[in-house]
């Protein structure tokens, strides 16, 4: 084992089952360096991270941290050893101050057992001034009334006052806004400064170019190779991820559009939305861009039924619909794809056939509300071959699927159901380089079909990629359209920072 790095995993295996998750992968980091592990859901990259995480433990391989061999059996261990993962989903009490979440565990006290709050609030604002964000965040604020950005730089925080040498960032993005990405980026880059060396995991490509060091791939538990990322290109990437070439990002098509679909008319929500007009035709991609909190995901749940508005009117083929919830939407031919499908798009504790037929049970039921298990198997069968869902059956549970498999899943149980207009809250978030291309082009299916599609996206390449027209949203108001030929990454971001 070397020195020169600050992490060496030599050999590592990992089986469950009679599944290989992980063979024989070899994975180090320099010191001092940005690292990006991709590859395809399902590749190996989560059980290796929780492996050096110590929430698993590898049925044979070594590890090594600066040079010397370790053992990890637990966080605890890991934590010692100066190694620290922010989270997807971020690990915070939102109901304790932004200090109290940074030193958890370790809070500084005075006369025994009593909380020293000056001294909380001292050392907070230096970890803070140590990213170089320390006029940005209040430490004595509630982490409920953060940003996300916000609270992911307390999630650092808390690393780097733990004395981190080590961070492990998983799809860090995810959830923020273009604007605040860059932000990320320089807190990671003050950090990397100091000594502070990162594994930076992410589906996003154009991200992993621009932030890391070095990359390592990973495709089926296998280790693909490791390069540097100034010697290596998007399809390059691409090519190591999936083992073929991607010729297309996007799916050419030559649209054929139709007559007017769905009418949005003076469409109001005090505090989420307001005044909003625009039309969807058949055949037709229309792209909705803003920041977070621009209010694109209440007008999508609006238009469904999930949370109707106050004011305004929703047409449907030029027939004024009154959709009050859910299942109103469903029954008129309007479908949301949610973006967070963990919560709000599948049941995790249910199976595939299951989760696929959830829109349209009654449909499938006899006079006594009984299912017809032959056509349930029909319409389910056909389903997971037409969206090329991996499954090694119809009655595995949902959650053992990759992320791009679940959001397949979610998408059939949408097309099953029939609809006209079909709306997409960030269809690819989460979701590998293969499979969405392969989520692209079943929404561009959908419209060449002549459905009308309302696309919601944070990543500006899909949505200048995937889209036909594109609407901006601003503090929940339309500020700008922009024909999909003719529109600009700046220009768009231009718009929506406009007050």
């Amino acid at each position: 084992m070397s020195d020169e790095y600050v992490l060496e995993m030599r050999q590592i295996c990992k089986r469950f089952g009679g599944t290989l998750a992980l063979d024989n992968v070899d994975f180090a980091v320099s010191k001092g360096e940005v690292h990006a592990l991709i590859g395809e859901n399902g590749a190996g990259k989560s059980t290796l991270i929780k492996i050096l995480s110590g929430i698993y433990s590898a049925d044979s391989g070594t590890i090594a941290v600066d040079g010397e061999t370790v053992e990890i059996h637990s966080p605890q261990d890991a934590q010692r050893l100066g190694i620290a993962t922010v989270h997807q989903e971020l690990n915070l009490a939102p109901d304790l101050t932004v200090a109290e979440n940074v030193y958890l565990g370790r809070l500084p006290t005075k006369r025994g057992s009593i909380i020293d709050w000056s001294a909380l609030k001292n050392e907070a604002e230096l970890a803070f001034e140590q990213l170089g964000v320390a006029d940005q965040i209040d430490p004595m604020a509630p982490v409920r009334s953060l940003s996300i950005s916000k609270q992911q730089l307390v999630e650092i925080a808390k690393a780097f006052s733990a004395g981190a040498r080590l961070i492990i960032m998983d799809e860090p993005t995810s959830s923020l806004p273009e604007s605040e990405v860059q932000h990320l980026f320089d807190v990671v880059r003050t950090l990397n400064r100091k000594g502070v060396s990162f594994i930076y995991i992410s589906h996003r490509l154009e991200e992993v170019l621009a932030i890391t060091d070095s990359m390592t791939v990973l495709r089926d538990g296998r280790l693909v190779g490791s390069c540097k990322t100034a010697e290596t290109s998007y399809d390059d990437i691409v090519r190591m991820m999936v083992g073929r070439e991607l010729t297309e990002r996007f799916p050419k098509r030559e649209p054929s559009i139709g007559e007017t679909v769905l009418e949005v008319e003076g469409l109001s929500d005090a505090g989420r939305f307001r005044d909003i007009s625009f039309q969807v035709r058949a055949g037709e991609i229309l792209g909705i861009s803003g920041l977070m909190g621009s209010g694109r995901t209440e007008l999508a749940q609006a238009i469904f039924g999930v949370v109707p508005p106050e004011e305004g009117s929703i047409r449907l083929n030029g027939k004024e619909l009154n959709v009050r919830c859910a299942e109103d939407g469903i029954e008129v031919g309007i479908y949301l794809v949610p973006e967070d499908r963990k919560r709000h798009g599948l049941v995790q504790t249910m199976s595939v056939r299951s989760n696929t037929v959830l829109s349209i049970l009654s449909r499938l039921s006899g006079a006594f509300g009984v299912v017809d298990k032959n056509k349930e198997e029909q319409v389910v069968t056909k389903a997971v071959r037409d969206f090329n869902v991996k499954t090694a059956s119809i009655d595995h549970n949902v959650s053992s699927l990759s992320g791009g498999n679940q959001q397949k899943v979610v998408f059939a149980k949408a097309v099953c159901s029939g609809p006209k207009v079909l709306i997409l809250d960030e269809p690819t978030r989460g979701v590998d380089v293969g499979a969405k291309a392969e989520i692209y082009k079943l929404v561009q299916d959908f419209a060449s079909s002549g459905g009308a599609v309302v696309f919601i996206s944070s990543e500006m390449p899909e949505i200048l990629g995937m889209c036909d027209r594109i609407l901006v949203m601003s503090e929940g108001r339309i500020v700008g359209e922009f024909a999909g030929s003719e529109a600009t990454q700046e220009e768009i971001l231009k718009c929506a920072l406009a007050k």
